[in-house]
């Protein structure tokens, strides 16, 4: 007897072939049966066998689940196993453990390290620090004993990179930020990097971005690394079944240095990996920034390595304040004014001298892709907090700035300082016109380029991608329909399933898991995000509901019906080699 039978479904099975309606069945968290066509339904709507339950699905489509392949979701399924908003939008495997981050391996002597990892995990990535503290239960000291803490407890699936910072603080204690490693600290750091992909980590994330700092406004650990040190761990990554390479270095803003090409092709022709990096950035403002990118993959195939890059097809908005550590703060320049305590803070942005100064930055070559935010007039005020702001929320700071007769920085600073810089801010993104939309499509067609990059689980109370895919598929059936239904579910299910080497996931077909979600074409999509504080600790964070998602299954038990969790826990921490398979930097 089948456990349940989604009858006259259209099927988009995440291959790119056409859409077909068939029956489908699932039994032990597998797809048990697709019979197609109208044939398929026999009498009283059964195929071949009874079910337990069935449903009727005419007009729906039902798709393999999305895999997203860019997320910190590391603490956050402690405390919410469904990975919210993510599932409800039809994800059903996430990959944590990016840009150097992960929460093990921590050394079992030094307690100080699980408060420097909250804390640098806090600053970086924009998580709550109460959350981080009160949500997680930090009882690991391994790898294995991570991933086995999680086992048995989530609603989705989830594989792990080991990230970087981890390794070299657990080898070198506080001189892993300054310091070189010697022998035996480098063969400690292997010798763990083993031991976790042993237990099922997915490969090494290491990070050389200007912007990751740690707690104490200090480089993160794996930005003091060398070369040689980089290589090795990626030699060891290519000792094992199923893994990869995932790095974020500076270029990764804007555009690669020549040094560091050569580093990422190096890493991936040691490992014998795929090595992807986030985010690739479209802009027909900048229409050279994708080719000079992507002529790093083209150098990767021809040293027999691989280099994917990750980009949104959405724009994800996010939000900033003149108040709390944003992407502002990685201006040139900003920094160490925003870092000041708010009553001298306000005093130095007042400043005409200071403003000057700052605007200056901001224009800086060495602003690199964050010039984009600098357009101070496009901002849209968001939530204000004193009466001297009221009926400003919604209006853009131009038109404000012009009924006062100032400059639009000035304007903005002002109206942030009545809120006591509280006031939230909406940069409206310059990168939407139908010319960057156009470089966009021709991006995705690039063997090399993978949909992803949300950053779902970090920056929680700045920016929302995890909606990407609902928006997505809203986008391509009723707004610019860059690409038909049946590629962009590839492109959301097959080809990061595929990346990742999955093993019979992210299609759908007979004996593959029966990872799953079941929508409506008429309606898909992604509400607006709004602010909610349900946190522990009572902190904030950006959610958004889906739209027109029936279901959610993962591996065969609904997790998710009409946009609310069933509480349900089928989830499965996917470990590499047992659950992924090697893809080789030839597979492609």
């Amino acid at each position: 007897m089948l456990d349940h039978l989604i009858r006259r479904a259209t099927v988009v099975d995440g291959t790119g072939t056409g859409a077909y309606t068939a029956d489908v069945g699932l039994k032990d968290g597998r797809i048990a049966l697709v019979r197609r066509g109208p044939a398929a339904v026999m009498a009283g709507g059964r195929v071949g066998e009874r079910a337990r339950t069935e449903e009727d699905a005419d007009g729906l489509v039902l798709a393999p689940g999305f895999v997203d392949p860019h997320t910190h979701y590391d603490a956050q399924l402690f405390w919410d196993p469904c990975a919210t908003p993510s599932m409800s939008h039809g994800v059903t495997t996430v990959v944590g453990g990016n840009c150097g981050f992960t929460l093990a391996p921590l050394h079992p002597g030094r307690p100080a390290d699980a408060d420097y990892t909250r804390r640098m995990m806090s600053k970086v990535e924009g998580m709550s620090l109460a959350a981080l503290e009160e949500g997680a239960p930090w009882s690991w000291s391994s790898f294995a004993d991570y991933l086995d803490a999680l086992e048995g407890r989530i609603a989705v699936n989830a594989g792990f990179m080991v990230g970087h910072c981890a390794l070299r603080r657990y080898a070198m204690g506080p001189n892993a930020v300054g310091g070189t490693p010697d022998d035996g600290q480098l063969h400690r750091m292997l010798t763990l990097l083993h031991e976790a992909m042993d237990a099922g980590a997915w490969g090494l994330s290491t990070t050389r971005s200007p912007t990751h700092s740690d707690g104490d406004g200090r480089p993160v650990p794996s930005r003091h690394a060398g070369p040689g040190e980089l290589l090795a761990l990626a030699r060891a990554v290519g000792a094992h079944e199923g893994t990869q390479l995932e790095a974020i270095v500076a270029g990764c803003l804007d555009r690669f240095s020549e040094e560091e090409s050569r580093l990422l092709v190096a890493l991936t022709a040691a490992a014998g990996r795929p090595l992807n990096w986030n985010v690739l950035t479209i802009d027909s403002a900048d229409p050279g920034r994708v080719p000079h990118q992507l002529a790093t993959a083209d150098r990767a195939r021809a040293a027999g390595g691989r280099i994917v890059a990750l980009t949104m097809p959405v724009l994800a908005p996010m939000n900033m304040s003149l108040g709390s550590f944003c992407a502002l703060n990685l201006l040139p320049g900003w920094g160490d004014i925003l870092a000041l305590p708010v009553p001298e803070r306000i005093d130095r942005l007042r400043d005409p001298v200071v403003r000057a100064a700052m605007l200056r930055g901001a224009a800086s070559p060495q602003a690199g892709s964050f010039r984009r935010l600098t357009d101070f007039g496009r901002y849209v005020i968001g939530d204000t907090y004193t009466k001297e702001n009221d009926g400003l929320t919604g209006r853009t700071v131009a038109d404000i700035a012009a009924e006062r007769g100032s400059d639009p920085f000035a304007t903005l600073v002002e109206i942030c300082a009545a809120d006591d810089l509280r006031t939230v801010l909406w940069p409206m993104p310059t990168d939407n016109d139908p010319a960057s939309w156009e470089l966009r499509r021709e991006a995705w067609e690039h063997d090399d380029v993978l949909l992803g990059g949300s950053d779902a689980g970090a920056h929680l109370d700045r920016m929302c991608g995890a909606p990407y895919p609902t928006r997505f598929l809203g986008d391509c059936l009723r707004g610019r329909g860059l690409v038909p239904l049946e590629r962009a579910v590839r492109m959301l299910s097959g080809e990061p399933a595929r990346l990742f080497g999955l093993r019979e996931r992210g299609r759908i077909a007979e004996g593959w898991w029966a990872d799953l979600v079941l929508f409506d074409p008429e309606r898909i999509d992604a509400a607006p995000a709004a602010l909610v504080r349900d946190l522990p600790g009572d902190g904030a964070r950006l959610d958004s509901r889906a739209v027109g998602v029936m279901s959610v299954r993962v591996n065969g038990v609904e997790t998710v019906r009409h946009d609310v969790v069933t509480g349900a826990v089928p989830g499965r921490v996917l470990r590499s080699g047992r659950d992924t398979e090697t893809v080789g930097t030839g597979n492609f």
